[in-house]
């Protein structure tokens, strides 16, 4: 049996890639800061299949131990916003860093490192340009690492349709972020704004077609020191994907345009709520399309068919329907 060490795992995705290896024979070890609350992901294998380690990625120690005897690491860690300690560069350069190092070290034959599409040393993102130092801490420290550049995750608890869904069921506004000033139009004898809001443009990944393809990565040797960029068959603009939580959640939304110079404002003040809903930094990443690069590597290079969002958003969206009983799933990261 092999044994793979999984930074992260108690996430959104990290469930799913547990899942989806225990199913394929893995032994793994779920390292996290607190191991009492991992307990969950027990069932998803055999007894003593799935066994949560203490480690903290702050503590070379600790992830020296994680590693040790085992034969693949997987990253996952990633934040999406900073708190104290928990700030962009510890989280995805200095624990990536240390993870690969610790993984060399112990001279594991696989390392699987997730990063984002958008990581860019010149991205006025912070986030985008931790990750893109993360990835070059990684290459140095073990140069045959794999490593994912996911769009936009969906499934289940994901972040992104679960939390405009949960809003628009309380009210139904969506808002619509575009550059600039509206243009002015003479429409008879009044001016009327005229623009295009919400043109940045995403390619959703489905959860199980990311932990499908962890698993291929895993499997042999061709994916070793290649970088896949991971997206899902089709490419929506930020105006589209508002109109499939509209329409997958049956509600009429009124969808509102908003300046990034006003979300901006915004973000400056919604950034201290616990879990904010929009960050400065975020706005960034929201002028910024998301999208497969040409020519990359991706799904189909890993033997994997891409999901289209369309078949599995209704699954899980349908209980934000207007008249549905049932608690709508609770997002988690």
């Amino acid at each position: 049996m092999q044994i793979v060490t999984i930074f992260g795992g108690t996430g959104f995705l990290g469930r799913h890639i547990v899942q989806r290896l225990a199913q394929e024979g893995y032994g793994i070890r779920i390292a996290t800061r607190r191991p009492e609350l991992a307990g969950f992901l027990r069932p998803c294998g055999d007894v003593g299949q799935v066994v949560p380690v203490q480690a903290n990625v702050r503590n070379e120690d600790s992830v020296r131990r994680a590693v040790a005897g085992v034969d693949a690491v997987i990253n996952l860690t990633g934040i999406l916003y900073e708190r104290g300690r928990q700030n962009f560069y510890a989280v995805h350069v200095a624990s990536a860093d240390r993870i690969a190092r610790a993984a060399a070290e112990a001279g594991v034959a696989h390392v699987l490192h997730v990063s984002a599409i958008g990581a860019d040393a010149a991205s006025p993102s912070d986030y985008a340009r931790s990750k893109a130092a993360g990835e070059a801490a990684v290459r140095e420290a073990f140069p045959d690492a794999t490593i994912f550049r996911p769009s936009l995750v969906f499934g289940p608890e994901d972040d992104f349709f679960n939390r405009f869904a949960s809003m628009v069921r309380l009210v139904p506004v969506l808002p619509l972020f575009f550059d600039g000033m509206p243009k002015m139009k003479l429409d008879g004898l009044f001016l009327t704004p005229e623009f295009e809001a919400g043109t940045t443009q995403f390619q959703p990944v489905f959860v199980g077609d990311i932990a499908e393809a962890t698993q291929r990565a895993l499997s042999g040797d061709a994916a070793q020191g290649k970088t896949y960029e991971l997206g899902g068959p089709s490419i929506y603009s930020y105006a589209e994907l508002m109109a499939l939580v509209a329409r997958e959640t049956g509600r009429n939304a009124l969808y509102v345009p908003v300046p990034f110079f006003a979300a901006a404002v915004m973000a400056k003040f919604l950034q201290f709520a616990p879990i904010p809903p929009l960050t400065p930094d975020q706005v960034k990443l929201l002028r910024i399309d998301n999208v497969v690069a040409p020519h990359a590597l991706g799904l189909t290079d890993l033997g994997v068919d891409a999901t289209a969002a369309e078949l599995i958003l209704p699954t899980y969206l349908r209980d934000y329907r207007r008249g549905n009983t049932e608690s709508a799933p609770v997002s988690e990261t």
